[in-house]
């Protein structure tokens, strides 16, 4: 007797699973329909913040209240998407640097790795281009804490190499920082230029090539403070 209902639970249990699955489904649809809602919305001159909770909504064709089930507010989905445009970015990164090709050709790859996920991801970058200094202060700090963090990737990276591996962390940071930098504002110049303009894109990309390799002769010739240090001591 006691069996039964057992085997009603787990007959319902097994029912209720892929209805289960649909709802995630359906929930993760909505929840990216409003991210691209957003992102969509900003490719004129609107920033994120001039948009308003109902127009994300309506462009994601949902109504207010469904926005709620998904994100607290407008700022929780602004640093989503920052979130996961920095977070992508740095893994798209870390793979092209860890390919095994020679060093000559690193530079390269890194450059057209980069560029080439600017250009799938324009949105992305319209939209973290305009909230790197217009956004609210919680998306300004998310953003250049990202950058700080890709900085710092990029810096351990840099360690393995033998001709930086005797410098200092700070040192390794400060030569990071200009890389980044200067990709930054390569990645500004880019979004600027006519979407389907190839010939500026690709003198873009041998600027920035040569760019890169101007900061790596320069940190050839730079004395480690270690080494800086140890000479002082001896003249001394």
């Amino acid at each position: 007797m006691s069996r039964h209902p057992r085997t009603r639970r787990t007959s319902r249990r097994k029912e209720d699973a892929p209805e289960t699955g649909r709802r995630e489904q359906r929930k993760l649809r909505t929840r990216r329909a409003l991210m691209d809602a957003a992102l969509d919305l900003m490719q004129g001159e609107q920033s994120f913040n001039s948009l308003s909770l109902r127009e994300v909504a309506r462009n994601a064709g949902v109504v207010p209240t469904a926005f709620y089930r998904h994100f607290k507010d407008m700022n929780e989905l602004g640093m989503e998407l920052v979130e996961e445009a920095l977070k992508a970015l740095r893994q798209m990164m870390r793979e092209a640097r860890d390919a095994p090709l020679p060093a000559g050709h690193l530079i390269h790859r890194s450059v057209q790795t980069y560029m080439n996920y600017v250009r799938d991801n324009r949105h992305y970058f319209q939209f973290l281009a305009k909230e790197r200094f217009g956004g609210s202060r919680s998306m300004r700090l998310a953003i250049r804490q990202g950058t700080l963090l890709f900085t710092s990737e990029l810096a351990t990276d840099l360690a393995r190499f033998p001709l930086f591996n005797k410098m200092s962390t700070d040192e390794l940071q400060m030569m990071s920082g200009m890389i980044v930098s200067m990709m930054v504002g390569v990645t500004e110049q880019m979004l600027d230029l006519p979407e389907d303009d190839e010939e500026e894109e690709k003198q873009l990309a041998q600027m920035a090539e040569e760019q890169m390799r101007l900061i790596f002769l320069g940190m050839m010739q730079w004395k480690p403070r270690a080494e800086r240090a140890k000479e002082k001591a001896a003249r001394e």
